[in-house]
């Protein structure tokens, strides 16, 4: 397996990233190719569709051995399922499979072709395998059946940011970010109301409680990225 290219987005760490893709169209991210892979006729009829599968790797979660069973955030993390009925990170081979939407293609730039997606869920600089076009006819199944994510929904928060912490964040991340923080970063198992969360985003470190559906941003700060403490 080859990497052929990486994937550029406004997350530096995993916490935070929606727990599945397409669930914050405002989200907006590069595709960047690996030198090898440079060639703008690997993209040629690209612009006919309207979205493409990423075949990717969980970078961060490359291990030498693996469990049958996983505890998904969904259940609480208490509850053990087994490793194929999940979309969990920690698997036989650390791949990850991703619906993106295609925002527009630029063939011909200093980093060769880029693929701009709107609705990834994947962190800065994840390697990709391999990029396939989305079929309709083919991938769109109305009537699959959703397993336990379907009898365990998560709710999505309503998001409250003053204007002193809005007016902090560029206007170009202001949809992006709300939306994630909509779909409760937290880990399902954590709870507590009185907790300060913090969450780095587009080079912002952004701190936030919650309290039944409500979310509310009580910090934004600049200069938010890997290795900022929680």
């Amino acid at each position: 397996m080859k990497i052929i290219a990486r994937i550029h987005s406004e997350f530096p760490e995993k916490f935070g990233i929606p727990r599945q893709s397409g669930l914050v169209d405002d989200l907006r991210a590069e595709i960047v190719f690996e030198p090898e892979y440079r060639n703008p006729d690997a993209l040629r009829g690209l612009e006919e569709f309207s979205h493409i599968w990423l075949i990717w790797q969980f970078s961060e979660a490359v291990r030498d051995t693996w469990s049958p069973t996983v505890r998904p955030p969904r259940l609480g993390g208490n509850t053990r399922m087994g490793v194929f009925a999940t979309r969990s990170p920690f698997r036989p081979n650390p791949v990850g499979l991703s619906s993106v939407r295609i925002d527009h293609i630029e063939r011909h730039t200093p980093r060769g072709p880029v693929i701009t997606v709107c609705g990834a869920d994947l962190m800065d600089g994840t390697p990709i395998y391999d990029i396939k076009p989305y079929l309709p006819q083919a991938d769109c199944h109305p009537d699959a059946a959703g397993g336990f994510t379907a009898t365990h929904p998560r709710e999505v928060l309503e998001v409250h940011i003053a204007d002193k912490w809005l007016h902090r964040i560029d206007p170009a991340h202001r949809a992006g970010l709300i939306g994630v923080l909509a779909q409760d970063p937290r880990p399902s198992y954590q709870n507590d109301p009185d907790r300060v969360y913090g969450m780095d985003f587009a080079g912002y470190r952004v701190r936030f409680a919650v309290e039944g559906n409500q979310l509310t941003v009580c910090g934004v700060s600049s200069g938010g990225g890997k290795g900022s403490k929680r």
